[in-house]
């Protein structure tokens, strides 16, 4: 269900982009075009929206990594291949690409809120865009304060100035997005610990043995890599890492 309302927002962005294309063949039309209505309220030309909608795009990546799971993904997966032992295996393109489907599947209730929120009303003239904006925002929010510690959004409110948050409602995005980032990277180191130790163990049992047997300029790294891959692949680690991480989010 999750992977499903994920994929519905693809013809929908295309749908967006299609009335674009066809308000930028028309001939004659302005760069700037600024209608007031009856009661004070400004809008813009289709252009300058797109113009818009263009320079926002270039804030996806950075708003993908800082304001999803993914940062927490990445990192876990980072330290997983550290502490086995594989330096190029999987390699960076493929954790970043695992990384990116499995933020996906995550955050799938999320971009399907936004979808039945924002993105469907917006389309259908029902809501402008700034109010589309601020509906897309709230699931967004939601999702962060579940994963955010409230020491991280104390610790950046008063750095910020603020004394104290009344509500939720009350926390800006600017304090917001990086308390959000600092619990994610402490939630990841945390899962990353835990994941270290077998591996650490097994480190620390062929150290001791080759030690013993006075094997002292053999690299322990050597015999030890294939006894930690065996015991990733027996436990079916995968399985354990991705099912573990996916449901860290919603606890």
């Amino acid at each position: 269900m999750m992977r499903a309302g994920f994929l519905r927002l693809i013809p929908l962005l295309l749908s967006v982009a299609a009335p674009l294309d066809a308000a930028f063949a028309e001939a004659g039309l302005q760069a700037l075009s600024v209608t007031t209505a009856d009661n004070g309220e400004q809008t813009y030309s289709v252009s300058i929206q797109a113009l818009f909608l263009m320079t926002a795009l270039t804030f996806l990546p950075a708003a993908m990594m800082m304001m999803t799971s993914f940062t927490r993904i990445i990192i876990v997966l980072a330290i997983l291949r550290q502490a086995i032992g594989l330096m190029q295996a999987p390699s960076s393109q493929i954790l970043i690409g695992l990384a990116l489907f499995l933020t996906f599947f995550i955050m799938a209730p999320v971009f399907t809120q936004i979808n039945s929120r924002a993105l469907q009303p917006y389309l259908e003239d029902q809501l402008s865009l700034q109010d589309a904006a601020v509906s897309a925002s709230g699931p967004l929010r939601e999702f962060m304060f579940d994963q955010t510690r409230d020491a991280d959004i104390k610790m950046f409110g008063e750095m910020a100035g603020h004394a104290a948050f009344e509500s939720k409602e009350a926390v800006p995005f600017t304090v917001l997005v990086p308390a959000f980032v600092t619990s994610e990277l402490k939630t990841a180191f945390q899962i990353g610990f835990l994941l270290f130790i077998p591996f650490l163990i097994i480190d620390l049992v062929v150290a001791s043995v080759l030690m013993s047997m006075g094997m002292m300029m053999l690299s322990p790294m050597i015999i030890s890599l294939p006894f930690k891959v065996m015991l990733f692949v027996m436990v079916d680690g995968w399985n354990i890492v991705m099912g573990t991480l996916a449901s860290s989010f919603y606890v």
